[in-house]
């Protein structure tokens, strides 16, 4: 089954919607706009069901399909939210929102879904029940979480769960795919240095927090280089280092570092924070000053479930001919907190040769719209189907 002809037919329209949520980005859970929109274009497709206010600004549409009743329930999610970062695409259609885009293709996978959901509507060529979750705050705000937490898979009884990601490097419309730990882990640390400051020209007479500091830096790439198990990926960066002092004629009472740490495994996860915590004590005791850390644990690990994602596989290679194995991403996602509640898959879908997702000229592809549009529709009815 190549790309579904209705989805051709509907191309124009898909893409106008995606183009007006481009055009108007909103942050985080701020999504009112872009969920009054996708709320109202849910009821216009006639769902049976369609509610908002789920994990904050969040929106579920219910279709149940013509079968005799199977009792299946599946979850199709996409997530709404942009990035704050300047746009610089100048495309006709760019942000009208200073100091945000769409950066990371979300308006896309919105409108993909809205695009299945219309389908899925008119025709209700399965037996079950397709849940469409349209999501808040994936970049940093855990809006997957808040969803989870309000109830949202008891309520619908959702039995399996798929998601999609564009990705910038892969052919337009093409697919990837991998199963077990796909992205990553993503926490993020803070240290705080005491010493003793004092000026430039007396070291003896301070304990010397910038030093310290710069130990400190050095010694935390020993947790990839020595203490990880080189094919449990983890990877550590400190992005910020901050002093009390803003002299050049005297050394800081005080430094304040700041980074992330990424990993594939719940153990990893633990013995990065854990060597974290002694590095810096052991550091900052050599040069006689303290260390306090604090630690902000993310997004879990994103484990695609082994079932699901061979038939998520199977879905995209009908689709497209064709369905790589997708590389380990140490970027965080945050369909990992459905991921952990019900089983499911995780997909890339071609971007085609564009800027990366996160930078500012990058732009959605709305030629990948018929294949993402229709891989969703086909999970539905090949997990679905009806009778004959």
């Amino acid at each position: 089954m190549p790309v579904k002809n209705r989805f051709a037919e509907l191309q124009d329209e898909i893409t106008a919607w995606r183009r007006d949520i481009h055009e108007n980005p909103e942050l985080l859970f701020d999504t009112h706009r872009t969920s009054a929109l996708v709320a109202e274009k849910l009821a216009e497709f006639g769902c049976d069901e369609v509610v908002t206010g789920i994990g904050r600004t969040g929106v579920v549409g219910v279709i149940k399909g013509r079968g005799n009743g199977s009792g299946k329930v599946i979850g199709l999610r996409a997530d709404m939210d942009a990035l704050p970062i300047h746009e610089q695409t100048g495309v006709g259609y760019a942000s009208r929102t200073p100091g945000a885009m769409h950066a990371c293709g979300h308006d896309g996978h919105t409108a993909m879904l809205l695009g299945a959901a219309k389908y899925l509507s008119e025709t209700r060529n399965f037996d079950g029940t397709v849940v469409v979750i349209f999501q808040p705050a994936e970049e940093g705000g855990g809006g997957g979480k808040e969803m989870c937490d309000d109830g949202m898979m008891d309520r619908w009884g959702i039995q399996e769960v798929y998601g999609m990601h564009n990705w910038p490097g892969k052919p337009v419309g093409s697919f990837a795919i991998r199963e077990g730990a796909f992205f990553a882990a993503t926490d993020q640390f803070e240290i705080h240095l005491e010493g003793r400051g004092g000026h430039a020209a007396k070291p003896h007479e301070t304990v010397d927090t910038t030093v310290m500091a710069a130990q400190l830096v050095l010694a935390m790439q020993t947790i990839a280089a020595r203490n990880a198990d080189p094919v449990d990926q983890v990877v550590v960066s400190v992005t910020s280092f901050e002093t009390s002092s803003k002299a050049f004629n005297v050394i800081p009472q005080r430094v304040h570092i700041k980074g992330t740490v990424r990993t594939q495994s719940k153990e990893m996860r633990a013995l990065a924070e854990a060597r974290i915590k002694a590095i810096a004590a052991g550091v900052a005791a050599t040069f006689g000053g303290t260390a306090e850390v604090v630690y902000h644990k993310g997004y879990p690990v994103m484990v695609n479930h082994p079932e699901q994602t061979e038939f998520a596989r199977d879905v995209a290679r009908a689709v497209s001919g064709g369905v790589e194995e997708a590389p380990i991403v140490m970027g965080g996602e945050d369909f990992a907190y459905m991921l952990e509640e019900r089983p499911g898959a995780y997909i890339l879908v071609g971007n085609g040769d564009t800027a990366m997702v996160h930078h500012p000229e990058y732009n959605f592809n709305d030629e990948a719209i018929p294949a993402g549009c229709s891989w969703w529709a086909e999970i539905v009815e090949r997990r679905m189907p009806l009778a004959s």
